[in-house]
């Protein structure tokens, strides 16, 4: 039977947060966390097991992904016409529990 797939302890909303103070706007942060996601469930199960630290892992891969994200953005040159308006910040659900 196949390990379950849920890790104990891993905090979404910590990650999407995380990613959001790297990107600055939420559906970003949010894309680079489910990308992390379905890293994880890529991983056979013997990888899996083989993580030490799967909360470690999670963080680890959603900076990555966001680092990718940043430097592919730089090459897309997304052109905005108009005055900037900043997206509004996230709620309390998003931000880092440090303990």
């Amino acid at each position: 039977m196949a390990q379950s797939l849920l890790v104990p302890g891993l905090d979404r909303e910590g990650l999407v947060g995380l990613a959001y103070r790297m990107l600055g706007t939420v559906a970003d942060a949010e894309d680079a966390v489910q990308e992390a996601f379905v890293r994880w469930y890529r991983l056979d199960d013997a990888a899996r097991r083989g993580v030490a630290n799967p909360v470690g892992w999670f963080a680890k891969t959603t900076s990555r992904v966001c680092l990718d994200m940043l430097k592919s953005a730089s090459r897309r040159h997304d052109v905005y016409v108009g005055p900037w308006l900043p997206e509004p910040l996230p709620d309390d659900r998003y931000s880092v529990r440090l303990t």
